[in-house]
């Protein structure tokens, strides 16, 4: 793992907090370093070693999560915006188009969507006076969504000098649904190396296991000596390497 990677999970420790949804991720966490301590050196002190790669690897999934609540979250928001606008050429004002919006998405998603929490926050905060355009780009801010979050800065923009919402809200809505395009292509390209993927990582385990049991001893000479830890050392920081490229590669961002 680069220092990147390092640098961003220990971060990302600090300020976390723990929530029982993560309790798969952790014990999918310990389940790999349990495989890497067997593989790559048949002993539970080695598994205690590469303790860590649970840890780093608990933050590279949440961060993984993270980003495709962000992609969800985007969909949503364009229907969302799509839906206010409707209303707001039925005649409502831009605060309450937001408000009948969020009646269609709660059909069209479910109150408990990502979307609606974050829209019921923002008529909480019109009841509390709070300006539209504060509340919508808090939203951008906590959603981590680029393109909410500059939604949010022109909306406040042409708001304060009296711009035409109605024409800003419809190309935002065609600069959204273009990007949402786009990543569905690249989806549907990618999808078939994506498993292509995902299989070639767990070959050399599935090699591995095979040739140990129907080799016994196979593997004796590279465990528990100088020369068979380093080069399983090598071994496995080549393997990381690779899942690394790998997932960079499959994991495009627009």
């Amino acid at each position: 793992m680069n220092l990147k990677i390092l640098k961003s999970s220990w971060q990302q420790a600090l300020s976390y907090r723990p929530d029982i949804s993560d309790i798969p991720i952790a014990l999918r966490g310990i389940g790999i370093v349990v495989l890497f301590g067997k593989v790559f050196y048949d002993s539970y002190l080695a598994m205690a070693i590469l303790s860590p790669l649970a840890f780093f690897w608990f933050f590279y999934q949440k961060k993984v999560l993270k980003e495709r609540t962000r992609r969800l979250l985007g969909i949503q928001f364009k229907d969302a915006i799509a839906s206010v606008l409707t209303n707001l050429k039925a005649g409502y004002s831009v605060e309450n188009a937001f408000k009948e919006a969020t009646k269609d998405i709660e059909l069209l998603y479910g109150k408990k969507s990502l979307i609606c929490n974050h829209l019921h926050r923002i008529l909480k905060g019109l009841k509390n006076n709070i300006p539209l355009e504060k509340l919508l780009y808090n939203f951008g801010v906590e959603s981590g969504n680029k393109d909410i979050l500059e939604f949010a800065v022109v909306f406040a923009a042409a708001k304060r000098s009296g711009g035409n919402l109605t024409d800003i809200i419809s190309r935002t809505i065609s600069v959204i649904s273009r990007k949402i395009e786009v990543e569905k292509e690249i989806e549907v390209l990618v999808s078939s190396k994506r498993m292509e993927a995902r299989i070639m990582k767990g070959v050399p385990f599935f090699i591995i296991f095979y040739i140990s049991l129907t080799s016994k001893g196979f593997f004796a000479p590279l465990y528990h000596n100088l020369f068979g830890i380093i080069l399983m050392t090598i071994c496995m920081i080549a393997y990381l390497a690779a899942y690394l490229l790998s997932e960079k590669i499959i994991n495009i961002v627009v």
